[in-house]
């Protein structure tokens, strides 16, 4: 996945580029606290329905670019987020690797209600890693990555269906943004030559350099990442800490309050390099991650992680429901 990070005192450059989010949930406990207001209704999240976009993603066969079943997979998902009243939006572009192959990639956004001015910035990776670097036996054969990918898009796409068949709108525009190239990083192991560049998350660096829309912004975003597997939770991720720790924290309130506290444990992590770092260093807008970290475990993303057995029996409607249900319901409170 991503290269653990040691976080830094980032929340500073929303300061000094005077980028200020004022986020009407995340109040200070003297102003707010979460039982004086009920939550707003929102849609039920079916993890039924989740799962099976998972498992259509996978179905496709791993998602790696320059591949047959990536251009599939891409043009089923542009096909899905129409079939939901999305507004599309396809953002190629050429992405260099680590061993300097060339890659044909793209960035898939889909926006609803496109017109309104404030916005909500919802992502997933949906490529799929070319190596089990971390398996012991088909090393450098690609994965299907049905967690570690595919369950975000899942998730994403769940909630757009929920939302397009919903008598009741959220007061937002959303955009779902799926980036390209996530999985594109150094091997398990691999003795890097020195250098500032960062060969993970691709497809998110470019967009944050190269908006879909020119001027884009939105009052916050959420990132999913390996979002659906048994036995998940989710703490506090250490660079979300720095960048929106307000909206972590609100987030987290909806979950608990949601039942769902066993999942988003109220306990702080490490910081990694994942696709929400540039949209906030390079994006200006600010963007938490809701990542599996498994505390104390020295396989710290799942013993599946860029291995063959990340497939579809890691997969868990429970997890995929907490996840779907917390974001869904984050929405309608806006």
């Amino acid at each position: 996945m991503k290269k653990s990070t040691i976080a830094l005192g980032l929340l500073g450059i929303f300061l000094l580029s005077g980028v200020a989010v004022y986020f009407k949930s995340c109040q200070s406990s003297e102003t707010s606290t979460s039982t004086e207001t009920p939550l707003v209704a929102a849609p039920d999240f079916n993890a039924d329905s989740a799962y099976h976009f998972v498992d259509a993603q996978v179905a496709f066969g791993p998602r790696v670019p320059n591949t047959a079943a990536h251009r599939a997979c891409a043009n089923w998902l542009v096909a899905q987020f129409k079939k939901f009243g999305c507004e599309v939006t396809e953002q190629p572009f050429t992405a260099t690797t680590y061993d300097g192959k060339q890659l044909k990639a793209v960035n898939i956004i889909g926006s609803i209600n496109p017109t309104a001015t404030k916005r909500i910035m919802l992502a997933a990776h949906w490529d799929a890693r070319s190596i089990a670097d971390k398996d012991d036996t088909d090393k450098n054969k690609p994965i299907d990555g049905a967690n570690d990918g595919a369950s975000g898009v899942g998730i994403l796409l769940e909630i757009a269906r929920a939302i397009h068949t919903a008598q009741t709108k959220p007061n937002v525009g959303i955009d779902f943004v799926l980036f390209d190239a996530e999985d594109t990083g150094e091997p398990e192991g691999y003795d890097a030559p020195s250098s500032d560049k960062v060969w993970w998350c691709l497809g998110s660096q470019y967009w944050a350099a190269h908006k879909h829309k020119d001027n884009y912004q939105a009052y916050y975003g959420i990132l999913l990442d390996m979002v659906g597997a048994k036995g998940a939770v989710f703490p506090h991720e250490g660079m979300s800490m720095q960048y929106a720790p307000l909206i972590v924290r609100n987030v987290w309130d909806i979950a608990n309050r949601l039942g769902y506290g066993s999942l988003f444990i109220d306990h702080d992590a490490g910081g990694l390099t994942d696709d929400h770092v540039f949209v906030n260093e390079v994006g200006k807008i600010q963007m938490i991650d809701i990542v599996e970290l498994r505390p104390n475990d020295p396989k710290t993303f799942g013993s599946y992680h860029h291995t063959h057995d990340d497939n579809m029996q890691v997969i868990d409607k429970k997890t995929l429901k907490a996840v779907g249900q917390t974001v869904l319901t984050t929405l309608y409170q806006e």
